[in-house]
């Protein structure tokens, strides 16, 4: 008897941990994670006080609505995903997950990361509706179409750094549409190596996230461009004019230095063409969007 309950729940909890394993590359939990952060720092940014209860909430919330935003994207491209060398192993796909699954766990998690957002306040969940519906409506349909996508997914990309101080704050203002902006700009360098580096596999299938369509320098000066335009931006709050969202000199120095190490990593994606050059641009710019946001909430709490 022993060893039949012993295995019996040996069986239950290998299972369990199969779905868990499905279930966080369904939401693409790094990701999410990620995602969420970039919230929780613009909550702290944006509180007087740091109320646990809600940002517990926009943990909870954003998590849910970024899952939840993943589990559709995959549903929409199973057959897609079934062609490409990097997502072929996803749970649709690969046949580890049905359909239907997946989208009622999409939905759980829509309804569940709503009710969340909304018990903050009304436009926290409002604007996490928004992101979703960009992002699964417009966004993942457009990629197949134009180039123009990744504009349109900036959108929802650069939603949850602001998400976080409408969520502390209950409105919209200058210094939201601050965080939103440093967020919106910084996808284009990023997403862009991300297009290059992937570029076989994603012609395979019809997706072109290159602004020119190619690997060419008329691409990576795109990339150099928006770099400079992401470093202006994230050192704007220096000057005093975005309302209450301010920064230090020395905090406005070390984003400045940060901000100039992704413009010459774009600088030399101009130069040298190549994959390495891309890759470094894409592990930058994710050092980058992180550090700058640590630095952000930092120099509010000394």
């Amino acid at each position: 008897m022993m060893i039949k309950t012993t295995t019996s729940h040996s069986g239950f909890l290998s299972i369990a941990l199969v779905f868990t394993q499905y279930f966080a590359q369904l939401t693409k939990a790094r990701l999410s994670f990620s995602v969420v952060f970039s919230s929780i720092a613009g909550y702290i940014l944006g509180c007087e006080v740091i109320d646990p209860n809600e940002l517990s909430l926009l943990l909870f919330g954003g998590l849910a609505i970024a899952g939840a935003s993943n589990a559709f994207n995959q549903i929409i491209e199973r057959d897609i995903d079934g062609q490409m060398e990097r997502t072929k192993n996803r749970p649709i796909p690969s046949g580890n997950m049905t359909q239907t699954t997946a989208f009622w766990i999409a939905v759980t998690l829509t309804i569940s990361g709503l009710i969340a957002l909304y018990a903050i306040n009304p436009k926290t969940a409002m604007f996490a509706a928004i992101s979703m519906f960009l992002y699964t409506s417009v966004y993942t349909p457009l990629k197949t179409k134009t180039p123009l996508a990744v504009f349109v997914g900036a959108f929802p990309g650069a939603i949850p750094f602001m998400l976080g101080w409408v969520a502390a704050t209950g409105s919209f203002g200058l210094e939201a549409g601050t965080l939103f902006m440093i967020q919106f700009f910084w996808q284009f360098p990023h997403f862009w190596a991300i297009g290059w580096l992937m570029f076989e596999d994603y012609n395979r299938v019809g997706i072109n996230m290159l602004p020119s369509g190619k690997r060419d320098r008329k691409t990576a000066l795109q990339a150099v461009l928006y770099s400079v335009w992401t470093l202006v931006i994230s050192v704007f709050p220096v000057l005093g004019i975005t309302g209450s969202l301010q920064i230090s000199l020395v905090a406005a120095i070390l984003v400045a230095l940060s901000g100039l190490g992704l413009l010459i990593s774009a600088m030399r994606l101009y130069q040298k063409l190549d994959h390495q050059a891309a890759r470094q641009l894409m592990i930058v710019s994710v050092i980058y969007i992180s550090w700058i946001q640590v630095i952000y909430v930092i120099d509010k709490l000394i």
